[in-house]
């Protein structure tokens, strides 16, 4: 009982520093539209990664080693992973011609939404696991207890490490949004004007109500984000089955995802071998999840696992690029 009631005071804090620093956001800095700079999107990143460490010492202070090596490890994992969704949201952008003063306004709108959906994936997702156990067994002395969920998710990370690894950045390039579920959803629901008309998603012209192509690029990244969300929501349940833990690391990387896009939207070339450190993390984390019948791995060998690989990537990365510019 005691352990119940500090976890609800974590989320308590939690729902405190997320919704103020939202409402800061958006009623401060949002009022205006204009393009993000650099040294604006490096402030915000380091205030967003800041709380999230800060957020992990509050949970290592009162729930000890175990769960902040978890948190940790699902906040680095979910971390990773969005910069790859980062590429696809610059892809979309270039796509549908977004002036760069509205990004920052559909950036954050599709992060509302992300708040919303990953609640919903996580707090189900733990529960349908936790009903989907089949009775223990033995194989050569060996005691397995068999998740039918972990075991299917753990097979889908695999091959989507193998994709990963093999995905040709060429084909993403070649995409046309045009053609996406939240292109054809919101032309099915409203008639839409092809233009943009300020930070509106919605104008009248001569007394029809039509969508403005502002709200369409917001559909757009929120189904593109539900997307990347089947690859990141299976690997962080490799980590934990506390949803707290698993919802706060995740909501805590994603809010620096807006700011990280303008941090990097220009220097992708950079990091050309991180493609390939994210394809080790998914296929580690989707092995983790199959051996998790029969051995469950430490989260600070996880934690020390998915750092080491996401090291090694950019720094061989940036060995590349000075090579390349030399």
């Amino acid at each position: 009982m005691e352990f119940v009631q500090e976890e609800g005071y974590a989320l308590i804090a939690f729902a405190v520093i997320i919704f103020g620093l939202l409402a800061v956001d958006l009623y401060v800095f949002n009022r205006e539209a204009h393009k993000v700079s650099t040294k604006e999107a490096l402030n915000w990143s380091i205030v967003w990664i800041g709380l999230g460490l800060l957020f992990g010492g509050y949970i290592y202070w009162e729930f000890g080693l175990e769960k902040s090596s978890q948190y940790y490890s699902a906040f680095l994992i979910e971390k990773a992973l969005s910069v790859d969704n980062l590429f696809v949201f610059i892809l979309v952008f270039k796509f549908f011609k977004v002036p760069e003063k509205y990004q920052h306004k559909v950036l954050f709108y599709g992060i509302l939404g992300a708040i919303i959906l990953r609640g919903i994936f996580i707090f189900f997702g733990v529960t349908l696991i936790e009903m989907t156990f089949i009775p223990a067994f033995q194989i050569f002395d060996i005691e397995l207890n068999i998740n039918v969920i972990m075991t299917a998710f753990g097979i889908f990370l695999v091959y989507a490490g193998f994709k990963s690894w093999k995905q040709d950045e060429e084909d993403e390039e070649s995409k046309d949004f045009s053609k996406s579920l939240g292109t054809k959803l919101i032309h099915k629901l409203f008639r839409v004007d092809p233009q943009y008309h300020g930070t509106k998603f919605f104008v009248s012209i001569n007394g029809k109500r039509f969508a403005t192509q502002l709200l369409v690029v917001v559909a757009v990244i929120e189904f593109t984000d539900l997307l990347f969300a089947v690859d990141s929501i299976p690997a962080i349940f490799a980590i934990s089955n506390d949803p707290i833990i698993l919802y706060t690391s995740n909501i805590f990387a994603i809010l620096g995802l807006r700011a990280l896009y303008f941090l990097l939207a220009n220097s992708f070339e950079i990091f050309h071998y991180l493609q390939h450190g994210l394809a080790f993390i998914l296929t580690f984390i989707g092995l983790k999840m199959l051996l998790s019948a029969a051995y469950h791995v430490p989260s600070y060998i996880s934690l020390s696992i998915v750092f080491g690989i996401l090291l090694i990537s950019i720094l061989a990365s940036l060995k590349r690029y000075r090579e390349q510019k030399g």
